[in-house]
């Protein structure tokens, strides 16, 4: 088999020059680089894992930890992140911590840190200083998705902006009984998310001037079976009937637009529903929603990632990004029913 050597005398090139050109790192004109290709697919050259892990002393894998694998949100991420790592050379291993503490604790006091990883992406989760401390100490880049880490590189949501746009949308067209479905205390840890989003709904209500009745308020968990349980609860009811509902995440609207139709309610012209996400059924359903774009989330996530491998003196290690999000109108809404 043809070596790295062969390789660059073929191409007219350093061995330096093909390293850089066939992993992805580092400078190489498009014109080198196609060079260096061509030279390696003649000889039918692989570069080896494993040597350039030990010439480099990385891995080229990333390790990607995760609260919840089973949620949409979430598995999108993923999704977004693993396809960049591919385009850049890297591998993906997942670390799922539906566990709870236990197996958090492992994750990131042996897994994380047994040279396995190149870097961390933690997405959706609010790590202790003692977690990002363990892995700046062992030289691991760490970027957070979704909420702002102490000295740490964080791509951050306005959650509380996020649930105040999705309200105001209602309340412009004229709903003043705006039901709100967030996420139960058990739902209420990394970020707060479901606080955050508790509270944009209502400084929305409070800024127009709409009383925020609390009987219009339903926990769930984030799920289709939750959202449908508790906008049954909220639309049955015979006298405080809400005309709108802001859930907390798409799946739970869908939930809502199905417990509507089985009361025998019309979406919109009896109650309008908007949700957060942009969840891949949301079309589907004709749903109004916030998005948030969470396989872009992922893509972000690895391009920041990148410029921290190889750092430079404009690439600083612990900076707060926001990250975009769009009201996106379907059928869902509509002005409340005389």
């Amino acid at each position: 088999m043809a070596g790295i050597e062969e390789v660059a005398r073929r191409a007219g090139v350093s061995t330096a020059t093909v390293s850089r050109a066939l992993s992805g790192r580092g400078y190489v004109s498009e014109a080198t680089r196609l060079k260096v290709a061509q030279a390696a697919g003649d000889l039918d050259y692989v570069v080896s894992s494993n040597a350039s892990s030990l010439a480099s002393g990385r891995t080229r894998n990333v390790g990607v930890v995760v609260p919840f694998l089973n949620h949409w949100f979430f598995a999108s991420v993923i999704e977004g992140a693993e396809s960049a790592l591919l385009r850049q050379g890297y591998d993906l291993t997942l670390y799922n911590l539906t566990g709870g503490g236990d197996e958090r604790k492992s994750v990131f006091d042996h897994f994380l840190l047994r040279q396995r990883v190149d870097a961390v992406i933690a997405v959706g989760l609010e790590l202790t200083e003692a977690e990002v401390s363990s892995l700046h100490a062992m030289g691991k880049p760490l970027i957070g998705v979704g909420g702002a880490i102490s000295g740490v590189f964080s791509l951050t949501m306005d959650d509380v902006a996020v649930a105040r746009l999705a309200t105001e949308h209602l309340l412009g067209l004229g709903h003043t009984r705006i039901a709100h479905i967030g996420g139960g205390k058990e739902f209420d840890l990394d970020f707060h998310l479901p606080s955050n989003r508790r509270i944009g709904y209502e400084r929305a209500m409070q800024d127009a001037g709409v009383r925020v009745d609390e009987a219009l308020f339903r926990p769930a968990d984030f799920t289709l079976p939750g959202g449908y349980e508790a906008a049954k609860q909220l639309l049955g009811s015979p006298h405080n009937r809400p005309t709108a509902i802001v859930a907390s995440s798409d799946e739970m609207a869908i939930g809502s637009i199905l417990a509507a139709r089985d009361l025998g309610l019309h979406v919109p012209a009896d109650v309008s529903i908007v949700g957060i996400d942009d969840h891949q059924l949301s079309t589907f359903f004709g749903l109004t929603t916030v998005a948030q774009f969470p396989r872009r989330q992922g893509e972000q996530a690895v391009e920041a990632l990148m410029k921290l491998l190889e750092p430079t003196p404009d690439v600083p290690e612990s900076a707060d990004v926001p990250l975009p999000y769009e009201l996106i109108v379907r059928s869902s809404t509509a002005r409340p029913p005389q």
